[in-house]
Formats: C-alpha cells, structure tokens, sequence
C-alpha cells in the first residue's frame, strides 16, 4: 500500500499528466486504479520513474476502460476500436490501428492511447528484456 502522501501525490500527476481529463472521477475510483496498477509496475525497475510509470500506465488503463473525454460517445470508446477501424459523425473522422508497426502484439495495446505509448517509453528506457529460451546451448556440445 502507499501512504496517503504518496496516493495525494500519484492523484495530482494523473491530473496534471492528463490535463485534468479524469476530474469527474471519484478519489475513491483512482485509489482503486492506483491499487490496480500497483504489482504491474516494479519500483526496483523503473527506479526514479516508478510514480511516473504508474500514473501513465493508470491514465492508459482508464482510457481504454473508456474513461475521460471521448466527443464521440460510446462509438468513439478506444476499446471498441478492437471491432472498428474508425468511425465517423458528420464531418468529423477518427480511426484507431490495432497497434503500430514494430510493436509486439503484447504491447499493441499501449499503442492505443498516447498514455500507453509514453508508458512504453519509460519502460523500454527502464527494464532490459531477458530472453530464456529453454534451448540448449550449441556450445556445451562440446
């Protein structure tokens, strides 16, 4: 758990990180999402980002939840986007990819939301990817 300092702290970053996008949210709701996000994201691995780690990814998770400003109604819910390509209201057009190139499909997700993206980034600056194969090494052949 994180000490009410720190959740006063995380709250205050998600307002400002989203320019107050999340206001009609209840203090009790981002607690939530705050507690949500907790265990995905390592203090020991983003270090001197980890609050900013957690509030990206929060924003990212609320966005796709289908929280914060949307002109387009419940047609316009990024997570609806994994159904439709893009959608249209009079004159006004928006699409969504269902991730962007080079991306993992693992990761295609964060690509959805500028959230998400920045949350790549610090994690990709952050924590180094290990690789187990479970092969045996051509070396100890010999």
């Amino acid at each position: 758990m994180f000490t009410e300092e720190e959740y006063e702290k995380l709250i205050r970053m998600i307002h400002a990180v989203s320019n107050n996008e999340f206001t009609s949210m209840s203090e009790e709701d981002l607690r939530f999402w705050i507690d949500f996000v907790k265990p995905m994201v390592s203090k020991k691995q983003f270090k001197d980002l980890y609050f900013q780690a957690i509030v990206l990814l929060i924003c990212h998770k609320l966005k796709m939840a289908g929280e914060g400003e949307n002109t387009l109604g419940e047609l316009g819910k990024i997570g609806n986007s994994f159904v439709a390509s893009s959608v249209s209201d009079g004159g006004s057009s928006i699409s969504f990819a269902g991730g962007g190139v080079g991306n993992l499909q693992t990761d295609a997700e964060y690509a959805m939301t500028v959230y998400g993206l920045q949350y790549l980034q610090i994690r990709k600056m952050c924590v180094i990817p290990i690789h187990v194969s479970g092969e045996e090494s051509i070396y100890a052949r010999f």
